[in-house]
């Protein structure tokens, strides 16, 4: 039986208290940035974009 992968995985991580994570869809390539911050105890996410305004995508092979 074939392993079923992850639709989104980790690509970044930087930060203890306040956290940025760099996170791809593997369906899509689409890039996401996830913000948490346990000071204010909260967090938010949201696709990342070049300089023209469209989604980075990573190439899925």
């Amino acid at each position: 039986m074939a392993k079923k992968r992850d639709r989104f995985v980790e690509v970044y991580s930087q930060g203890l208290t306040n956290v940025e994570k760099i996170i791809v869809d593997t369906q899509t390539g689409v890039n996401y940035l996830l913000a948490a911050s346990t000071l204010t105890t909260g967090c938010g996410m949201s696709i990342l974009v070049d300089a023209d305004g469209k989604p980075i995508v990573t190439p899925i092979d």
